[in-house]
């Protein structure tokens, strides 16, 4: 399925929407910020240059910026909840919530810049590129 949203939400690599980005599940708080150097199945470098995600920034930054408002204002206008109570609950949620953020708004970055190509998808379908086994980074 060559779906830029499925690369984005299922974490996978851009051009083969295979390989994984990052080591571990999505809720992962065991090494929250490790993420390959390179997609395990087709090559794609994940790291192409120094600074590479400051873009992710952004997207990170304006999306949790709108969640934030929406819920607070949900819960505090629809439900009737005082400010206290939708920001306690706003804090709660995006503790549970900011590794997965994280990941998606780098994974979304990697999309925006990276395409999908199908040839790679299919040679590395077929197991026919030589890929050497990811190392994982650090990042924060």
């Amino acid at each position: 399925m060559a779906s830029k949203l499925y690369s984005i939400f299922s974490l996978k690599c851009p051009t083969c929407h295979q390989g994984d980005l990052f080591p571990t599940g999505s809720f992962s708080y065991r090494q929250p910020f490790a993420q390959y150097t390179h997609c395990p199945a087709c090559g794609q470098p994940y790291f192409p240059e120094p600074g590479f995600y400051y873009g992710a920034m952004f997207i990170s930054y304006i999306g949790s910026g709108f969640f934030c408002l929406g819920v607070v204002m949900f819960l505090h206008w629809v439900l009737g909840w005082s400010m206290l109570a939708s920001f306690a609950a706003l804090i709660g949620i995006v503790a549970i919530l900011f590794v997965w953020w994280f990941r998606v708004s780098r994974s979304a970055y990697l999309n925006l810049v990276f395409g999908y190509k199908p040839e790679k998808a299919a040679a590395a379908e077929a197991g026919t590129i030589n890929v050497s086994p990811p190392t994982t980074v650090k990042s924060t």
